[in-house]
């Protein structure tokens, strides 16, 4: 128990599996996911746009592959990259075994629409023999027709019936290096799913709401199902789904978690809504600050509030505050103590050359046991 036992999540016991050379799933953390929306057999656009998602802090990236053009330039894409890659599969078994053979770490395939048993047989042995994961992934937009009939619609109880069966599929081969997905862009059905497969699997499970939508809308809905989920204790990698490009998602994803106090990167930033009260333009500050210090990579906190009435009090929790005073004048606090003030004209740039030097303090502090 912690001294603050109403932030402890107890979570979910899994098995881990290795997707590339990232551990999914048992007491590894939560990872982030997204995935490329250029034509997978432009290598060049690709890998570029894979670039942005590890700056931006993607852990596991998946890519497409719908036909032998995709395939063809994964293997010059997995080897530029510098995380783990899945193979997006659907209907063609052949992708996957090329996949596999290309060197993806991880086939999302939904075995179902794979074929034949003989064919979910030959990818499982593609897989085996190029140390591939597989990830079932289970959509409510696209359950077994005998499943929708069965039930009449899709519930919970089809998507998690689906999934065991393709679970079972593989694991009539041998196979158990999977994760699993059951997907829906309703929150409720997405959430309910999870939490009756989540008592029923002991494998690593994969968090997301698919088609969420826009930026806003999607991230509003991403953010209750992902997060109600991860509060629960369940999830052990997550994909936000935006219509928004890829690093927009890993920097979602990543805000999720850091809410919840799962994983922790970057700059946390506690600020107000602003009100007549302000003493600088509180919006526009923010706005700028979050883009300019997206190149910190270092966990800690920044307070930027526009008055007097919670600035003092959120300051003392944060690494770096910053409250808006009169006269165009303001006062930064340091580890939660107020130790000078700042002029307008010059307070951006101050407080990015604050949040660097803090992050540099931090990153040798961690460095140094490690040293020794």
């Amino acid at each position: 128990m912690s001294i603050r036992p109403w932030r402890d999540i107890q979570r979910r016991p899994s098995r881990q599996i290795m997707v590339g050379d990232v551990p999914v799933g048992g007491d590894a953390p939560v990872t982030v996911q997204t995935m490329t929306n250029t034509p997978t057999e432009d290598a060049g656009a690709t890998i570029a746009q894979i670039r942005r998602c590890e700056e931006a802090g993607a852990d596991i990236i998946r890519v497409s592959c719908p036909d032998v053009a995709s395939t063809a330039a994964l293997k010059g894409i997995v080897r530029a990259a510098r995380v783990p890659i899945v193979a997006d599969i659907h209907f063609h078994y052949k992708r996957a075994l090329e996949a596999a053979d290309a060197g993806a770490a991880c086939l999302r395939i939904n075995p179902g629409n794979i074929g034949s048993s003989d064919r979910v047989a030959e990818v499982v042995r593609a897989a085996k023999a190029n140390g591939c994961a597989i990830r079932i992934g289970v959509n409510a937009g696209s359950l077994e027709r005998d499943l929708l009939e069965k039930y009449g619609e899709p519930c919970p109880e089809a998507l998690v019936e689906s999934a065991l069966d393709h679970i079972k599929l593989l694991q009539d081969h041998d196979f158990h290096e999977y994760k699993v997905a059951v997907k829906a862009s309703d929150v409720f059905l997405a959430v309910a799913a999870y939490q009756q497969l989540a008592e029923a699997v002991d494998c690593p499970l994969h968090l997301g709401i698919t088609e969420a939508g826009g930026f806003v809308g999607g991230t509003v809905k991403s953010a209750i199902g992902i997060g109600s989920l991860l509060w629960f204790g369940i999830g052990d990698t997550i994909r936000v789904s935006l219509s928004a490009e890829p690093e927009e998602e890993v920097r979602v994803g990543f805000e999720i978690l850091k809410s919840l106090g799962i994983r922790n990167r970057g700059v946390r930033v506690v600020s107000c809504p602003s009100c007549a009260r302000q003493g600088f333009d509180v919006i526009r500050t923010v706005q700028t600050l979050e883009e300019r210090l997206q190149h910190i990579r270092t966990p800690m906190s920044l307070s930027v509030l526009g008055c007097v009435v919670n600035g003092p009090g959120e300051a003392r929790e944060t690494d770096i505050g910053l409250t808006g005073g009169g006269a165009g004048k303001h006062m930064v606090y340091l580890s939660g103590v107020t130790d000078h003030t700042v002029e307008d004209a010059d307070m951006i740039d101050h407080i990015v050359k604050l949040v660097e030097a803090k992050a540099a303090e931090l990153e040798a502090a961690s460095a140094a046991p490690k040293a020794a």
